[in-house]
């Protein structure tokens, strides 16, 4: 049976390794897929620019468009990034009839639901096991491995270079700032770090696994999105001090209400699994009705990790070659008519517990009245620490965890202690999550 040929859309990193993988391994792969997988056609911006991989057989091309259009080209291997040419190019692939494999969790996240329907339409495949954790088959977990499971929620580490900054800012005591630029010098964050540090990157991931999860539209404009930049070294240290560990999580959870979509900075109790996830490693936790809790942990972004889910999305195309369209595993999860219209909660509704640490003077009735205050919005403590200061110093730290309450009432509260004249700035508030069973 002749070899599927592939068409190569960018050949950086993880383009790359995709090819170097596919060569390495093609006899194993060939075994695994029943055909042989080859790349025929790969477009770059730069074709004198050295690469990574062996070229040898490839025919390569400036035009993307060149390659999408070509008879030959079975499949489409998207991997240039970016939202405005990648969806045109992964567009015309699928009106063409082309079975498309990305790894850009955006295009996704913004504009999979069209591209599915699209490529039901026309009776080819999307898969995008890339898009999410880089070599951590977790799409395919959940859709697949999970499908016998109720979904009631999931957290991920799904940002690399977040969970890199956080983790040298607690096992070193360096600040935000600092750390930030390592990563940059390391080649973790890019020299616009904004959609690491801010959440931007996680929030797409978490588009896409709440999506299969609950077997919503993907909605990524309703996640709502915190960022790192504002942790210091102070509220790692307390949190450590409280048995805990602030990650950078997203979060999707099933209520009767609706389906939460946040990613935030979290404290999680230092025992669990994913609290000792560290460096740029990835983690995502999917709790089932049946199976329980399960963890998914691997590198998270990289050449050949990343590409590794890019050939496993080949092989599973080059399987269903033959297959009845009809009868193949649905893009997310859930046959394309059973999507359900599930709302998404406001941020305002989700309930959690909470972090507090504010600046108060150090002096008798402070602490009653922050206390009187959160005890006026019927939230509840649980622990408190505050601090010693120098004694000329006129303000002193104070740490609070409280229970569970809903984030309206917290803000509330917030409002009020802000407005204490004995409490100096904003309040830093961080969520809790203890990612239990329940």
């Amino acid at each position: 049976m002749n070899s599927v040929k592939v068409g190569l859309l960018g050949l950086g990193t993880v383009g790359g390794g995709t090819v170097s993988v596919l060569k390495r391994n093609a006899k194993e792969i060939e075994r695994r897929a029943g055909r042989g997988i080859v790349v025929t056609h790969a477009a770059a911006r730069d074709l004198r620019r050295v690469r990574n991989c062996d070229l040898a057989g490839i025919q390569l091309t400036d035009d993307p468009f060149a390659v999408v259009n070509n008879p030959d080209v079975d499949v489409v291997v998207e991997l240039i990034g970016g939202t405005l040419a990648a969806r045109e190019l992964v567009s015309k692939a699928i009106a063409n009839g082309k079975h498309v494999v990305t790894a850009n969790k955006a295009l996704i996240a913004k504009h999979g639901n069209e591209l599915f329907a699209q490529a039901q339409a026309k009776g080819v495949m999307v898969a995008f096991e890339a898009a999410v954790a880089g070599g951590i088959p977790v799409i395919k977990a959940i859709r697949e491995g999970l499908a016998g499971n109720r979904i009631e929620w999931l957290a991920g580490i799904i940002n690399g270079t977040g969970n890199f900054i956080l983790s040298e800012m607690r096992d070193k005591g360096r600040d935000f700032a600092d750390v930030l630029a390592e990563a940059q010098r390391l080649g973790y964050a890019e020299a616009d770090p904004t959609f690491d540090v801010e959440g931007i990157d996680a929030a797409h991931k978490l588009t896409i696994l709440a999506s299969i999860a609950f077997g919503i539209p993907l909605q990524f404009d309703r996640i709502y999105t915190e960022g790192i930049s504002k942790i210091t070294a102070e509220d790692v240290n307390y949190a450590e001090e409280l048995g805990y560990r602030i990650k950078h999580l997203g979060i999707a959870r099933r209520t009767e209400q609706g389906v939460e979509l946040r990613v935030h900075p979290t404290l999680i109790p230092y025992r669990r699994l994913i609290a000792n996830v560290d460096g740029v490693m990835n983690a995502v936790l999917v709790k089932g009705d049946a199976v329980g809790p399960t963890l998914y942990y691997g590198a998270g972004a990289g050449a050949e990790p990343t590409a590794s889910a890019v050939v496993a999305d080949l092989v599973d195309v080059v399987r269903a070659l033959t297959a009845d369209p009809e009868n193949r595993v649905p893009h997310l999860a859930f046959q394309p008519d059973a999507l359900a219209d599930i709302p998404i909660l406001p941020m305002s509704e989700v309930e959690t517990a909470y972090y507090l640490r504010m600046e108060a003077e150090d002096r008798p009735g402070v602490l009653a009245d922050v206390t009187r205050i959160l005890a006026d919005a019927g939230i509840s403590i649980e622990a408190i620490i505050q601090k010693e200061q120098a004694p000329e110093a006129q303000h002193v730290p104070v740490i609070m965890l409280t229970h569970r309450m809903r984030e309206r009432q917290m803000n509330e509260a917030i409002q009020r202690i802000e407005a204490l004249g004995s409490i100096n700035g904003a309040v830093t508030r961080i969520r809790v999550e203890y990612l239990n069973k329940n």
